[in-house]
């Protein structure tokens, strides 16, 4: 079932930290720091929060590796460039994760001139390789790579809302396009996984 198959591939949050100086309050500490231009403390948030931020850019963006590893770096570039002007009216994580997926909505945006071809390359690139975490079931294996295979519109529209949680509205917003548009989209993109993901588990 497409649902749980989903539901299994969406990374699940870390187990509560033992302590309380932990998480978010090391989080506010480094960021504080951080906006005050200490590089040292910058880097700490980095290796805290990179693996979670590629990840989801590496999805949207359809596991393009090379791309993703680019995008990455440049959200924390605009990370670091936005930090004095944060005020924590939201978690450091949910800013930080709205950032990424911005910076490669971003990406995809630019990307709508382009030929189609070159996202279908991309996405056949992906099908002989394996997944971003070097590890996981095969069903989880086979879900990143037929995401990877959607078009860009509709890979983003499922990522964020079946993976991110984000509403019709967010998205339609940020994509540039009518709500309804996003939910035909998200409707295309979950049909065309059910085909290509029936065909890779025929009983």
């Amino acid at each position: 079932m497409l649902t749980s198959a989903v539901t299994a591939w969406t990374p699940q949050a870390p187990a509560a930290p033992p302590s309380a100086d932990t998480g978010e309050d090391v989080d506010g500490a480094l960021v504080r720091a951080a906006g005050r231009g200490d590089a040292t403390a910058f880097e700490a948030i980095y290796r805290r929060h990179n693996t979670r931020v590629h990840g989801v850019i590496l999805r949207l963006v359809g596991g393009h590796a090379g791309r993703a590893e680019d995008l990455t770096q440049e959200a924390f570039v605009r990370c670091w460039q936005a930090l004095p002007g944060y005020r924590f009216e939201s978690a450091f994580t949910t800013w930080l994760h709205r950032l990424a997926v911005n910076t490669a909505l971003m990406e995809l945006r630019a990307r709508r001139s382009r030929p189609q071809a070159s996202d279908d390359e991309d996405a056949l690139d992906m099908l002989g390789t394996p997944d971003s975490a070097g590890h996981g079931t095969a069903l989880t294996m086979d879900l990143e790579r037929a995401v990877a295979t959607l078009p860009p519109r509709a890979r983003a529209v499922l990522v964020l809302h079946d993976v991110e949680g984000w509403k019709h509205e967010e998205i339609a917003a940020e994509l540039g396009m009518a709500v309804g548009s996003s939910k035909a989209q998200l409707h295309r993109a979950r049909g065309l996984l059910r085909t290509r993901l029936g065909g890779s588990h025929d009983a």
